[in-house]
């Protein structure tokens, strides 16, 4: 299989498109203005002629309009580089494991595993396996754990249904029997990377997408 970095041309051609865009909005801003102004010296009353602060003043517009043009211009330009050098960056996530948020039980040679993470120290931490359905399959006691990310392990050899859709569902009480905030977590590998809204992405190997502020951890 081959992995890669994903297409990043329309994204170029987009920015290419807005920079020339901007240019001639410039220059056409210049050019209506400096007409106007040559017909205003042309056709004004000699005896109540243009004031040079209204001049000035129009001068001073027309020139913080063009700065604002470039100033747009000059951050597109930026924004492309900054894309390109997370592209480039980002491929080297390609093959590594990450840990983002999701249920999925990942099974492999009759071992179900998963992670999750607690907000706050637990008393009483109970995992329960799941089918896609919601159906119950197997629980586990791993009693008490302390605040923070931790693994489990499930004997998934005796299940003789399909593992592929299995999910786990995280349940944990503190001393006083009060629920503590728990997150599931899923660890899955990279197999390429794009870029979308000016965000890196990372595709996975389960066929799903995320964006790398959602990673909590790289493997």
């Amino acid at each position: 299989m081959i992995y890669g970095v994903s297409n990043n041309t329309t994204t170029t051609a987009d920015t290419a498109a807005s920079k020339a865009a901007s240019a001639n909005d410039a220059e056409g801003a210049q050019d209506r203005f400096l007409k106007l102004l040559v017909a205003q010296l042309t056709n004004q009353d000699p005896m109540n002629p243009l004031d040079n602060a209204q001049m000035t003043s129009q001068i001073a517009q027309i020139n913080t309009v063009t700065g604002i043009q470039q100033l747009n211009y000059t951050m597109l330009g930026i924004a492309e580089q900054f894309n390109s050098m997370q592209l480039l960056q980002g491929s080297a996530m390609i093959g590594r494991n990450v840990v983002t948020e999701g249920d999925s039980l990942a099974v492999e040679d009759g071992v179900g595993s998963g992670m999750f993470e607690l907000s706050g120290a637990a008393a009483d931490v109970k995992v329960e396996i799941l089918t896609a359905g919601g159906q119950l399959v197997g629980t586990l006691d791993l009693n008490a754990k302390t605040a923070g990310r931790h693994s489990f392990e499930w004997d998934a050899s005796k299940y003789a249904g399909s593992t592929t859709d299995l999910r786990f569902k995280v349940t944990a009480l503190n001393s006083a029997g009060v629920a503590v905030e728990s997150t599931p977590l899923v660890q899955s590998r990279v197999t390429g990377t794009g870029s979308s809204g000016g965000q890196l992405t990372l595709d996975l190997a389960g066929g799903g997408t995320v964006t790398y502020d959602k990673v909590k951890a790289v493997l």
